[in-house]
């Protein structure tokens, strides 16, 4: 898997902080674009602002990411954060071979299970190539096609967006793939800007507790602190 970001909102932090000084201002917010601000001020009031719960402010920075050799099992989670834009690789129009991932639970257990699960993916391959050559369109033939096989995405999220999906997905219950993959994003936007990473954090971090309804042991679920 891979994960870089393509472009993201110019000066995000004097973004931020314009749009959170605009609430509070007479000027107007192109005023208060052209001041020259120190960093540290303007760091200091978006960290007020967000850690007040003001989130809406996050909203005016997006990063837009490649997301490269992901499972279609792991795109099917990603998809779910829908306050997102997405756009995805299409097995109706771009024909195999598919490339695949193979879990680390299955390289565990054992060298002859490890075996048979290339032999399956090989197997499901070539009923796909028949398929294909016996004049099915890839759109039916990739009905045999498993979740393993690779899929890439271009997608697009705001900061406040990011903050809540890596809360979640970074949380060492959440599924090994999503998992990596957040962490990678995360480190992606931290190379940028690390004070804009300094919010994507796994969500029992910021909350001081746990919200699930079992705790991994790092933090007391809520009610039982």
């Amino acid at each position: 898997m891979d994960v870089q970001v393509l472009v993201h909102t110019p000066d995000p932090l004097r973004v931020l902080y314009t749009a959170a000084r605009t609430c509070y201002s007479a000027h107007r917010p192109s005023e208060l674009w052209e001041e020259e601000v120190p960093r540290e001020r303007m760091e200091r009031l978006v960290r007020q602002i967000v850690e007040a719960g003001h989130h809406s402010i996050l909203e005016h920075v997006s990063f837009t990411f490649a997301l490269e050799g992901l499972s279609r099992s792991c795109s099917h989670q990603l998809v779910r954060h829908r306050l997102a834009s997405y756009s995805q690789q299409s097995q109706r129009y771009v024909k195999g071979p598919f490339p695949y991932v193979v879990p680390p639970s299955w390289q565990r257990a054992g060298e002859e299970l490890c075996r048979r699960y290339h032999q399956a993916m090989a197997e499901m391959g070539r009923l796909y190539e028949e398929a294909l050559a016996a004049g099915i369109p890839p759109e039916d033939a990739r009905f045999v096609l498993p979740q393993a096989v690779t899929t890439h995405l271009a997608m697009t999220m705001n900061l406040r967006e990011l903050m809540h999906a890596v809360g979640l997905r970074t949380c060492v219950r959440a599924q090994w793939e999503i998992r990596e993959l957040f962490e990678a994003v995360r480190g992606a936007v931290t190379e940028i800007d690390p004070f804009l990473g300094s919010f994507l954090q796994v969500k029992c971090e910021r909350l001081g507790y746990c919200d699930e309804r079992e705790s991994c042991g790092r933090y007391p679920v809520k009610g039982n602190e």
